[in-house]
């Protein structure tokens, strides 16, 4: 019997492994070609099949990628203030279908009575984005200044409505800010120590924080652009208070600790199996968008499965994490040198090569 199931394990690891050898020449070649440095992850059943790390960390000092680098995920942070709001949800704590000045009462913008927490999960409050309505006022909302939670409400999203709530998908910030400024209201507390609280501590992501300006984190990375005709032409974008990003995207993390909280989620660690079935229903109408992922059926050559990604980007950092729902297969890409539409297509490449398309 021993060595049958000997056997049976090296038959397992000989079909496994060219599947990961594709995996490695796709990843190698990213690097040679477009200059992708950063980290690839990929798990079945939350067990890690590859974890590689490219590049450098920090160019200034030549210090390499490695298990204790912490990236920047901008909008990743997104599906955490999701998760903090469904166990709201689960505990009879917030209505996702109540409106915002239920639970934020203060608050000025038109939406307050119209749009609902739904609606802002799902980016459909209809509020005007004013925050990202220019390059002005974007370097002014997130460059130039440090602002108070408050305040930066007040100032750039408490303007009037331009669609009725609910009948359109328009991606911002703003509205996954508002949810950071509810949740804080709801716990009497600060969002970020909500988010330890909740999550960080008990799954105990130690290498996954929420970002100021000002802090001295150790390992963390730093961010580089390239020029649009030569992608080995980097240069540092333009500095960032990241503190305004807040609930939207100040979050850091690696790529272990993320795949610890891919699959809290999706084995309903954080919440139960019922909450999870309604933060995975995906609105057709509001272009596929469910409750902190964008959720919908996929096709790689003859595989079907359901696709459920989340995505982030910044200053020359980026982040791109997928769940294939129905096969348990995590694939986590963080790096310092490419965009989101890059990491799209590097990741639709790594799935076909994992699955020999």
């Amino acid at each position: 019997m021993k060595n049958i199931l000997s056997g049976l394990f090296l038959m397992i690891i000989n079909v496994a492994y060219p599947q990961i050898q594709k995996v490695e020449q796709v990843i190698d070649s990213c690097v040679k070609k477009d200059n992708f440095n950063g980290s690839v992850l990929l798990a079945k059943n939350g067990k890690t099949e590859l974890l590689t790390y490219k590049g450098l960390s920090n160019k200034h000092y030549n210090i390499p990628f490695s298990d204790e680098t912490r990236f920047h995920i901008f909008s990743l942070t997104k599906t955490f203030t999701a998760v903090l709001i469904m166990q709201l949800y689960e505990k009879g704590k917030i209505d996702l279908n109540a409106t915002i000045a239920t639970y934020y009462p203060e608050y000025k913008g038109e939406a307050a009575q119209k749009a609902t927490i739904r609606n802002l999960l799902t980016y459909s409050s209809g509020r005007e984005n004013k925050d990202l309505s220019s390059p002005e006022l974007i370097h002014q909302a997130y460059d130039n200044t440090i602002w108070n939670l408050d305040d930066f409400i007040t100032t750039y999203l408490s303007e009037k409505l331009i669609d009725p709530p609910g009948t359109k998908f328009s991606y911002n910030n703003g509205d996954f800010i508002l949810l950071g400024k509810i949740i804080e209201k709801i716990y009497k507390k600060p969002f970020e120590e909500v988010l330890k609280e909740q999550i960080l501590i008990p799954l105990k992501m130690d290498n996954t924080g929420f970002l100021h300006h000002n802090d001295i984190i150790k390992n963390i990375d730093e961010g580089y652009s390239a020029e649009p005709s030569d992608p080995f032409a980097l240069y540092m974008p333009t500095n960032t208070y990241i503190d305004n990003f807040y609930s939207a995207g100040a979050m850091y993390s690696t790529p272990k600790d993320l795949l610890i909280f891919d699959q809290a989620i999706f084995n309903s660690l954080l919440f139960n199996k019922k909450t999870l079935e309604i933060m995975l229903t995906a609105d057709k109408k509001l272009e596929d968008t469910a409750l902190g992922f964008w959720v919908y059926p996929k096709q790689f050559g003859i595989i079907n499965t359901i696709f459920a990604e989340r995505q982030g980007e910044g200053y020359g950092h980026s982040a791109n994490w997928v769940h294939l729902v129905d096969k348990n297969l995590s694939l986590i890409i963080l790096s310092n040198t490419k965009d989101i539409k890059y990491l799209n297509k590097m990741r639709e490449k790594l799935i076909k090569a994992y699955y020999g398309q």
